[in-house]
């Protein structure tokens, strides 16, 4: 297969739920904003154009190629877009590199983008037969490569499992160490699709190696740690100017770590002073205690966009939400 010139890709990216994003934010005019997983800048280029260009985004994303398009794709918009290579793990130290001090809110996208799905020899899909790669920056050690023909069979079936939830995980795993070695995404598919075959009449809605290609590629980036890594230093990022934390998941995994969190760290009003006394602090403010999904009209147009959800709070200052006028 060609490999596709970087400069003459064009991005089909549509950004999810875009509006959404901009209303959880709560979005106005002279704010600081951090899209920490900019892609290609669609939600960046909401926020923006919702003020008018009259306030300012970081925008961070570990994939330098991706931030190569971005830059140019947001280049309209002058000095209102910083953009920065690195981990939203490390949002604390990026945003004290860029003077970045108490933004008005914070945007995940947890999804992966247009470019690593549609650009060659990344390894994302099963849908074209690439390089075992998966990295969302290129420049790290391990890659889906690695994990697949270095891990050991029990390690293998644990990943497969606990990022995928992939019930036949053990045979997969095994079916993968007496194929190895495995190079190439096409290999794998067919693999994990002969592992896992389905009669013609089966209901089965996504293709068999969907959960499998997700674990490896949680692995490969050490997704999941870092969610609940950024989640322990947001509110101190946020807390002095009650900004929005919108995060937008694709799956289970990411969803459940969000969601607990969210709810575990949220204002409840304590109904006495005793309990006022051995309550916990809330942290957050959940301004929809239901999470937000697309669109029927979203989903037709942007078929990516149908297991995306929303889920958004407001950071509160300790003690915030406590009525002790009486």
């Amino acid at each position: 297969m060609l490999a596709i010139n970087q400069s003459d890709w064009q991005p089909n990216h549509i950004p999810v739920m875009s509006n959404q994003v901009v209303e959880a934010l709560n979005v106005k005019p002279h704010g600081n904003y951090i899209d920490g997983t900019v892609g290609l800048g669609g939600h960046t280029r909401a926020i923006l154009e919702a003020t008018d260009n009259k306030c300012t985004v970081l925008g961070i994303d570990k994939d330098p190629q991706v931030l190569k398009i971005a830059k140019k794709r947001l280049s309209e918009f002058g000095n209102s877009v910083i953009l920065a290579q690195g981990n939203y793990a490390d949002l604390e130290d990026i945003c004290n590199k860029y003077n970045f001090i108490q933004p008005d809110g914070l945007l995940l996208d947890l999804g992966i983008s247009s470019f690593q799905l549609e650009q060659n020899d990344r390894g994302f899909s099963f849908l074209r037969d690439e390089h075992l790669d998966m990295r969302m920056n290129q420049s790290d050690s391990i890659s889906a490569y690695e994990i697949i023909n270095q891990t050991t069979e029990k390690e293998l079936a644990n990943i497969i499992w606990e990022y995928g939830e992939e019930r036949q995980s053990r045979k997969i795993a095994k079916a993968i160490i007496n194929h190895r070695p495995i190079s190439t995404t096409g290999e794998l598919a067919a693999l994990v699709e002969k592992v896992k075959y389905r009669k013609k009449t089966s209901r089965q809605k996504i293709h068999p190696a969907t959960l499998t290609f997700q674990a490896i590629r949680i692995a490969v980036n050490n997704e999941l740690e870092q969610l609940k890594k950024v989640l322990q230093v947001v509110h101190n990022l946020l807390e002095t100017k009650s900004g929005r934390l919108a995060i937008i998941s694709f799956h289970s995994l990411e969803d459940r770590i969000v969601k607990n969190y969210i709810r575990n760290n949220s204002s409840q009003k304590p109904r006495n002073r005793w309990e006022l006394e051995h309550t916990t602090p809330p942290l957050w403010l959940q301004i929809s205690k239901k999470v937000i999904k697309p669109s029927e009209k979203e989903i037709n147009i942007n078929p990516r966009s149908r297991s995306a959800r929303l889920r958004v709070a407001e950071a509160l200052s300790i003690m915030e939400n406590i009525d002790d006028k009486n």
